[in-house]
């Protein structure tokens, strides 16, 4: 496992997992499920038709999902799909055009990350093609296969219905972090 995406770094577990246990490891995200194995992400692969980034692969290989709740949580490998084949009503109610949001956003708007990203500088038209991941609180965690970086990473989105667009991430891994930094500032 690459050094850039330690994930045991990041979430330890308080009560280990036993090997072919179903019973979760809990971390400051909710319970830990039981690692993916190689060959259950690469059959997701397949049945995707594409290979999944290196940061949101990582994370499957460590745990096949997390959260025993709708507050915080991470599909498993069974439950990951395409946003327009898993939740066809919320794919097509967030790529529908708004007078706000005309297709499409210029480039110097659409790639800006962090506390200067304006949410409302999403790009509706890339909703159904978004990787339905996991649940975080009213709102749902995206991977959008649109944007990737040179090291295959995909952008993240975390939609809500209080956002007036997308928080946008340049990778899960990001999301991720910044999903640990908001309920667990230092």
């Amino acid at each position: 496992m690459s050094a850039q995406y330690a994930w045991s770094e990041r979430f330890p577990a308080r009560h280990p997992v036993t090997e072919g246990s179903d019973h979760p490891a809990v971390s400051p995200l909710g319970d830990l499920y039981p690692p993916a194995t190689e060959a259950e992400v690469r059959e997701l692969e397949e049945r995707l038709g594409v290979e999944l980034p290196p940061s949101y692969r990582q994370s499957l290989l460590f745990a096949n999902g997390w959260g025993s709740d709708d507050d915080c949580r991470l599909l498993r490998v069974e439950e990951i799909g395409w946003l327009r084949d898993v939740d066809p009503s919320v794919a097509e109610s967030w790529s529908e055009p708004k007078p706000e949001n005309s297709w499409s956003v210029p480039d110097e708007l659409y790639f800006v990350y962090g506390l200067e990203q304006d949410s409302i500088h999403h790009r509706g038209e890339y909703v159904p093609d978004t990787l339905l991941i996991g649940y975080w609180g009213d709102g749902v965690a995206l991977l959008n296969p649109h944007v990737r970086t040179s090291e295959g990473e995909w952008e993240a989105w975390y939609l809500a219905p209080w956002l007036p667009g997308a928080n946008r991430y340049r990778s899960f891994w990001d999301l991720a972090m910044d999903e640990l930094r908001m309920r667990y500032p230092s």
